[in-house]
């Protein structure tokens, strides 16, 4: 999202003489406004409402296609090979080109033709969409497993037990035979492409909202330009939600279902080594954003200011305004005089300055803005919030596969369903009740203090919700074996195994998972057809009680029916989290100078970018990898995990999601006592201003009666 400096820096380039010279212009031939006032009424892109339509669906189109990755994040790791510390960097490139520029919008302000310059922001976002699905058209059609033989069925007699006499053993030369430095670039040039696209897709969105907010802000009847924002805004926050929804949908469907091998897959949505259609859903965003960037193409760069207020009351008006908008704009609180006092505030700042100028006067409004402690404390609690937002949206979707043994899609579906409309409730709520009753800075500060708490207070039972790793032959030991288990159980040790194949059996008796069926020590391999589909089976096991036969895929996890309760206390959680968003914006709006009210909001953005949104996927990716008891190997680098310690990863991550929490508490904890404090200071001024003004009224009037002096 873009701070709110855009469209309020852009108003003083429409003093009030050219306001009301623009207003006329509607009704006069050779307008400035509207050159040709019929064209004007016959066209529909002279209709700011119109405008209102086509970007809500930008905005929609365009979260859904930057929020898509996290939605696959998983899959994408499986299938290049990426550690969750590179996946999280990569989720974070999003946001660098997109702080990079995003402050030098409140300079560009009116002098660009803003509709045009979104029109190519959303066709630069579009094409990073495409240029990120591109690594798969150049990539290898993917193997789940390490059969070479491109005439010889993927997951047939691949990792079946092989006496070693008749096999020679693998070697490391050999089994990184396949490494050539071919192969090491095309995955360096994969890497590359994705970190570029995402790069690309956060310079695209930078001119988006900002530009189009102060457009519909300009032209909107001023009693009508609430309800506006209100729209858009309500319509993009259904962006995140819709690409989760897509995610679950495209990561049903196989990876390679363009290049499907013949006699098709013997794998099913739950096998560990299945991977989705990850970039068929970055095919559908991108054309969803370049579909809705064609009309922007055709709007002028001035429209005639509407002149009739919509038919709506007043009361639905504001609280549609403060509640769907976020508290970034509360245009019905604000007076007239508080709309000119925000245009001279701005008009010193960015129209009249050059770029140098505007450069050297913009840290010294930083630093000021820092020094206030209302300002810097919400800040603070804001980039604690965001952070546990930014790692949990990145990064719960795999949690929920790993330690639920749920598909991806399925995770998906529960964050696209749950989480997301209860935060989006979560805001409304947080808006109305700020509007209804009329909630002042120690009301707000009390109502985010509440939120923070029962939040911390429903992440307490994540905790406990979570099985412990099943036990996995030659990884993880039962309590009382002694240290240092070999890679391979001594039951398999007559037969050849490969130390990098992957293709998961397990013991439903004994609840054993093998990495391989060659390392279970099976020697056949059974297919039973269903109605459905068909389930594999490996017979002849020496390590298994009976000789087996054996399922194929990991073993299930004994907590899966544990995943609907802990997503429904994610979810209260994040609704109470939301409520906070309001109240901390009016904390800002009403605590900082008013000549520095504009700045702060999009510096407030700023930080909540190079402080959260940056960093937190990294923090959160590198937490994840310390968890891991099992790492792929591929050309002699560490790759995806296979295993990871469900204990250790459900305590890191939820534990980093409690850190924050307390982090935001503790600043709101501050918030309220800053505020307290200065109530108490401005009743004792006010006592004192008053008794003193008592003293020399008495004194100038000595001569008046007491019943006088009373009156």
């Amino acid at each position: 999202m873009g701070p709110r400096i855009g469209p309020v820096s852009e108003e003083p380039q429409m003093p009030d003489k050219d306001t009301k010279a623009m207003r006329s212009a509607e009704d006069t031939p050779g307008g400035k406004a509207s050159p040709n006032p019929q064209d004007s009424r016959r066209s529909v892109f002279y209709s700011v409402k119109f405008f209102v339509l086509c970007h809500s669906l930008l905005q929609l189109a365009q979260l859904m296609i930057s929020g898509y990755l996290k939605s696959s994040i998983s899959t994408v790791e499986k299938r290049f090979g990426l550690s969750s510390q590179t996946s999280g960097l990569l989720a974070a490139f999003n946001e660098v080109g997109n702080t990079a520029l995003i402050v030098f919008v409140s300079y560009f302000g009116s002098r660009v033709h803003r509709p045009r310059l979104i029109g190519y922001g959303a066709v630069l976002v579009a094409l990073a969409g495409l240029l990120m699905s591109l690594p798969h058209f150049i990539s290898e059609p993917y193997r789940y497993d390490r059969t070479s033989s491109a005439d010889r069925p993927q997951d047939f007699e691949a990792s079946l037990c092989q006496l070693t006499a008749s096999v020679p053993a693998p070697t490391p030369a050999a089994s990184n035979s396949s490494c050539s430095s071919y192969a090491e670039a095309q995955h360096l040039t994969v890497v590359a492409i994705m970190f570029t696209a995402q790069t690309l897709l956060g310079v695209g969105a930078v001119p988006i909202q900002p530009f189009g907010i102060s457009y519909i802000d300009d032209f909107a009847h001023d009693s009508n330009s609430p309800l506006y924002l209100g729209i858009v805004f309500a319509v993009t926050m259904m962006g995140p939600g819709m690409a989760y929804g897509l995610g679950g949908l495209m990561l049903r469907l196989y990876v390679d279902i363009d290049r499907m091998p013949e006699g098709g897959i013997s794998l099913t949505s739950k096998d560990p080594r299945w991977v989705g259609a990850w970039w068929l859903g970055f095919l559908i965003s991108a054309g969803a954003v370049a579909l809705a960037a064609v009309p922007y193409f055709f709007f002028p760069r001035e429209m005639p200011k509407e002149k009739h207020e919509l038919r709506f009351r007043r009361r639905v008006l504001a609280a549609t305004a403060s509640s769907v908008s976020k508290g970034e704009d509360s245009p019905p609180e604000q007076s007239p005089g508080e709309s000119q006092e925000k245009q001279d505030s701005l008009a010193q700042i960015a129209p009249d300055l050059t770029v140098i100028q505007f450069i050297k006067v913009f840290p010294r409004v930083l630093l000021r803005t820092l020094r206030h402690p209302i300002f810097l404390l919400v800040v603070l609690s804001q980039v604690c919030l965001s952070s546990m937002v930014a790692g949990m949206a990145t990064f719960l979707p795999k949690f929920l596969e790993r330690q639920f043994s749920v598909t991806a899609s399925y995770a998906n579906l529960l964050i696209g369903c749950l989480t997301i409309p209860t935060a989006i409730v979560g805001i409304v709520v947080g808006g109305v009740l700020v509007k209804r009753l009329h909630l002042g800075p120690m009301r707000c500060g009390v109502l985010c203090l509440l939120g923070a708490l029962f939040c911390l207070l429903f992440s307490l039972p994540l905790f406990f919700m979570g099985c412990s790793t099943h036990q996995i032959a030659g990884i993880t030991r039962q309590p009382g074996n002694l240290p240092g288990p070999e890679l391979f159980p001594a039951c398999a040790e007559p037969c050849s195994c490969p130390e990098d194949d992957f293709n998961p059996v397990c013991d439903p008796r004994t609840h054993v998972e093998y990495l391989t069926p060659c390392q279970a020590g099976c020697t056949s391999r059974l297919v039973q057809e269903g109605v459905d589909k068909s389930q594999v089976f490996y017979a002849n096991c020496s390590c298994v009680a009976g000789g087996g036969p054996v399922p194929a895929g990991s073993c299930d996890s004994a907590c899966s029916g544990l995943v609907l309760p802990f997503m429904l206390l994610v979810s209260l959680g994040a609704a109470l989290a939301s409520l906070t968003h309001t109240p901390s914006f009016m904390l800002i709006l009403r605590g900082v100078k008013k000549e520095d009210k504009t700045l702060a909001v999009g510096i407030q953005f700023m930080l909540l970018r190079v402080l959260a949104w940056m960093p937190s996927p990294v923090i959160h990716g590198s937490a994840i990898d310390t968890t891991c008891v099992h790492w792929a190997q591929s050309c002699g680098r560490r790759a995806v995990c296979r295993y990871y310690d469900h204990d250790l990863l459900r305590n890191r991550f939820v534990g980093l999601q409690f850190f924050f929490k307390t982090g935001s508490l503790a600043c709101f904890a501050l918030i309220l006592a800053i505020l307290r404090q200065q109530d108490k200071e401005e009743g004792t001024q006010v006592t004192v201003s008053t008794s003193g003004l008592q003293q020399q009224l008495l004194a100038s009037r000595p001569e008046k009666k007491p019943e006088e002096s009373r009156v």
